[in-house]
């Protein structure tokens, strides 16, 4: 039996010509497509569920800010204002461990579908997975989609790719690089519980406060910290798993269940439970996704049963709601002009071109650095910028960089400080018909803070 099948040639519909196309509306995608609006052109955002937000909304996590204290100096522009905008529509409540809100992430889809319909100049394409890029030699001029309408072609005179996975870059046939698998910052499943007695949940945490310091114990909660960290308050969660583990409750191979909460509700709802975190996911490979999706939910209900026999407060508890999607942190980054260090993300990195700036929160690879003193990093435009495609920009989480700039760039937060510069700078190419690298740094940077965000 042969190995592979010829896909007869075919003539794809185009059913939409853009300025600036958005593939992925995720923290990295839904800020670019509204900066790009904002900035006066037209915006395609494309988006392969039946929501924007990625993240946010399709994976559950809900602690955009969770790293903000009283000396953090933050970005700004669309990354506060999600949050801000959240607080109005009454999608938002206090975070447990910082002066950050915390995101309802079903509240949020309303939230987003807002922020959307109110920018005429986006055109919002749901339930469209992205298929293939369109070349014309070494630029790319559009999209293919396959949806329940079939394939559909998207022409745009700008893309950006805000996938997550570098997925269009990597097509488009750009340099990239992959973490090995048994490398890869673990995958998590995130849930909801409810039926939580409140005031027995708060009683417990108040008898036995959990820092920083409790993240330290072997395997992936090994933790390294700049030492501030270590006395502050965190809404940490082991003991109840250590508990279960030599009760026999959970095997003692999964002392990898452990983790933060993020907010308990009046209603007895508990939310933002990142307790599952399995290694070597690869989130590019559909078969380990599958069998990621089914173990991370088979381990949910081994940790809520755990929850219920030693957590105050908990003993009636159940599950409400799994994200809809596994969330993934690590996978694909693009060899960009420009790839961050380590020394970038901990030693406050500066660049005459840079199109915005991230408190120092490095967070992931075993590593826990909170910003609590102002310190922060700047992010070049050349960041944005594969090598070798032309017409085509990065943002989000596989932007350029080495294991420990990842761990900083990768956060929600982030991803939005990128969306934003990107969709500005693909606005800014298109309206001046400059190419994307020859766009001037000067004017990117106008626009920002004219849109509320900080470039220094």
């Amino acid at each position: 039996m042969a190995h592979t099948v010829t896909e007869p040639a075919r003539e794809i519909d185009i059913v939409h010509e853009t300025d600036v196309l958005v593939v992925g509306s995720g923290p990295g995608g839904l800020p670019a497509a509204l900066a790009a609006a904002r900035a006066g052109v037209q915006v395609a955002l494309v988006e392969r569920f039946g929501c924007f937000g990625g993240n946010l909304t399709v994976v559950g996590v809900e602690g955009m800010h969770w790293y903000r204290h009283e000396e953090t100096i933050e970005s700004n522009g669309i990354a506060r204002e999600f949050e801000e905008k959240s607080k109005e529509m009454g999608a938002a409540v206090p975070e447990s461990q910082s002066l950050s809100y915390e995101i309802d992430s079903e509240g949020f889809k309303l939230v987003a579908d807002r922020l959307v319909l109110d920018e005429p100049n986006i055109r919002p394409m749901l339930h469209r997975q992205f298929v293939a890029p369109i070349m014309e030699g070494n630029k790319i001029v559009g999209i293919i989609t396959e949806s329940k309408a079939g394939r559909e072609a998207i022409l745009a005179k700008r893309v950006i790719d805000a996938t997550g996975d570098a997925d269009v870059i990597q097509r488009a046939g750009a340099r990239t690089f992959m973490t090995p698998k048994e490398d890869m910052m673990a995958a998590s499943v995130m849930f909801h519980v409810a039926g939580v007695d409140k005031a027995k949940f708060m009683e417990g945490i108040k008898a036995d406060p959990q820092t920083y310091a409790d993240w330290g114990g072997g395997g992936e909660w090994a933790i390294e910290t700049s030492g501030k960290e270590d006395e502050m308050f965190s809404p940490f969660l082991k003991k109840p798993f250590d508990q279960a583990i030599k009760d026999g409750l959970i095997p003692a191979n999964l002392n990898t269940i452990a983790g933060t909460w993020g907010a308990v509700h009046d209603t007895g709802e508990l939310t933002y439970m990142n307790l599952i975190h399995m290694d070597e996911c690869d989130g590019t490979d559909p078969d380990s996704l599958t069998k990621f999706e089914i173990e991370g939910r088979r381990q949910t209900m081994l940790a809520i049963e755990a929850l219920r026999r030693y957590t105050p407060g908990c003993d009636g508890i159940r599950l409400r709601n799994f994200g809809m999607s596994i969330g993934i942190r690590d996978t694909r980054k693009v060899d960009c002009l420009y790839n961050m260090t380590s020394n970038d993300v901990r030693e406050q990195g500066r660049f005459d071109d840079s199109i915005g700036i991230f408190p120092e929160f490095i967070d992931g690879y075993g590593i826990l650095i909170l910003p609590t003193t102002g310190r922060y990093f700047q992010i070049p435009y050349r960041n944005l910028l594969p090598k070798s495609v032309e017409n085509l920009l990065v943002s989000g989480r596989a932007t350029g960089g080495d294991r420990d700039s990842h761990a900083a760039t990768r956060n929600m937060a982030c991803c939005a400080v990128t969306g934003q510069g990107a969709g500005i700078a693909a606005a800014l190419s298109v309206k001046s018909g400059k190419p994307l690298a020859q766009v001037d740094v000067k004017d990117i940077q106008r626009e920002l803070e004219r849109q509320g965000a900080r470039h220094h």
